[in-house]
């Protein structure tokens, strides 16, 4: 074959240069746009910081330890606590309770803390942090949330166990708490350390809240029915009145206050009864005109009744012991106090409730409890006889209607089997 000449081959080149350079100027059939030079690529965007490191660590307050100290033990330096201290306005350091927990939050690259987390109470968290402007606070409110609860049972031995056994799955304090709501509700009509008996059986409507962490409480009691001996007393929570007085009121539309108190203590254990027992300290046998109502030194004690005081002083074997008589003549007597209350002296006035003095051991007692007695035309009287028939007053007329109303309500609800049945199967 013959090779082209030279010639030819040059003016080949030639002729695809000079097609390349008119190709320039033109748009390329499948390009939407004329032909530009490629521009340089743009630098890359800088990687995002790092999150920081938090390191957590969690404490509580023991007993005879000042938070101050536990700040301390959390890594804060003297003026650091100070600083702390003055933002947590909603934390009352010198009267923290021991074992309040605390939540430290730190940043691993720096050793002073960042974030301090008190829980005040169950439903309460107080959170400080460091900003740059100095330390700062707020409180969080946890919600609760409620429903209401039918509880019912039989007496056996007491109140309190009769509630474990009808209520199981709730927890112990709730049980507890329960008692003694009932107790107070019950307070001028029964007394529920002496007056139930075996087979005696109760029913009660209440409000449980159910908080974080699976914290529960008794709210308001709404309805309670007891059996005492064959006789039934209900009792339904009712708000009477231009002044939205709450109140109890029995089936009989009355108030469950009374002119006097059952008792003179809060829902406690009686030690001893009216009638003979062998004093144990005389060791014999002799009367015992009252009863003994076992308590804590310093419990305070109430006046059953408004009245008068006649005497308050030392008296023989009562030791410290206060009279106060009653408008219709009944003289009430407590000894064996350990002190009495601020301005409680002969000739003043005091009113049903109020605190006259505390438990103590006074006089002839082996250990604290407080002497309770009736006395009637100066001789005493077995109190549970004397204050039996203690009614309250009626309902007022124009809340009839209504009272009928929330009665019928709250009956439907007490009588509900469902709620019993549903907490027991929890």
């Amino acid at each position: 074959m013959r090779r082209p000449s030279r010639r030819v081959v040059v003016v080949a080149v030639v002729v695809a240069v000079a097609a390349g350079l008119l190709m320039v100027g033109l748009p390329h059939p499948r390009m939407s746009t004329p032909f530009a030079p490629t521009a340089a690529a743009a630098p890359a965007d800088p990687a995002p910081p790092a999150e920081p490191v938090w390191r957590t660590q969690a404490d509580t307050l023991r007993t005879g330890q000042t938070v101050s100290g536990l700040l301390s033990r959390s890594g804060l330096a003297s003026g650091e606590i100070a600083n702390v201290l003055s933002a947590a306005t909603a934390l009352d350091a010198r009267h923290a309770r021991a074992g309040m927990p605390i939540i430290v939050r730190s940043r691993t690259a720096d050793s002073i803390p960042s974030e301090i987390i008190f829980k005040l109470a169950v439903d309460r968290l107080l959170h400080i942090r460091r900003t740059d402007s100095g330390w700062t606070s707020i409180e969080v409110r946890l919600p609760w949330t409620s429903d209401t609860v039918v509880v019912s049972g039989t007496i056996n031995s007491n109140l309190y166990d009769a509630i474990d056994s009808a209520a199981p799955a709730l927890p112990r304090a709730v049980r507890t708490e329960l008692a003694w709501s009932l107790a107070d509700i019950y307070e001028y009509r029964v007394d529920m350390s002496r007056d139930l008996r075996e087979g005696d059986s109760f029913r009660a409507l209440f409000v449980r809240q159910q908080g974080p962490g699976g914290a529960e409480r008794v709210g308001d009691v709404l309805a309670a029915r007891f059996t005492f001996s064959g006789d039934t007393t209900e009792a339904f929570r009712f708000v009477a009145g231009a002044d939205s007085d709450v109140a109890y009121y029995d089936q009989d539309r009355k108030s469950l206050r009374a002119e006097f108190l059952r008792v003179p203590l809060q829902f406690r254990r009686i030690s001893s009864v009216f009638g003979r027992r062998f004093h144990p300290i005389l060791k014999r046998w002799r009367e015992h005109t009252g009863i003994d109502y076992a308590a804590n030194a310093g419990t305070p004690v109430r006046a059953i009744g408004s009245g008068t005081v006649i005497y308050a002083g030392r008296m023989g074997g009562y030791g410290n012991a206060i009279d106060i008589r009653h408008a219709n003549g009944f003289v009430s007597r407590y000894g064996h106090m350990r002190a009495f209350a601020h301005g409680i002296h002969r000739g003043v006035h005091v009113t049903i409730g109020q605190t006259i003095g505390y438990v103590g051991m006074t006089g002839l007692a082996t250990g604290p409890h407080l002497h309770f007695e009736i006395r009637v035309n100066g001789v005493a009287r077995d109190p549970r006889v004397v204050l039996k028939n203690n009614k309250g007053f009626p309902i007022p007329k124009g809340d009839l209607a209504r009272f009928d109303q929330v009665r019928h309500s709250l009956l439907l609800a007490l009588n509900d089997t469902g709620r019993a049945r549903q907490l027991a199967a929890r």
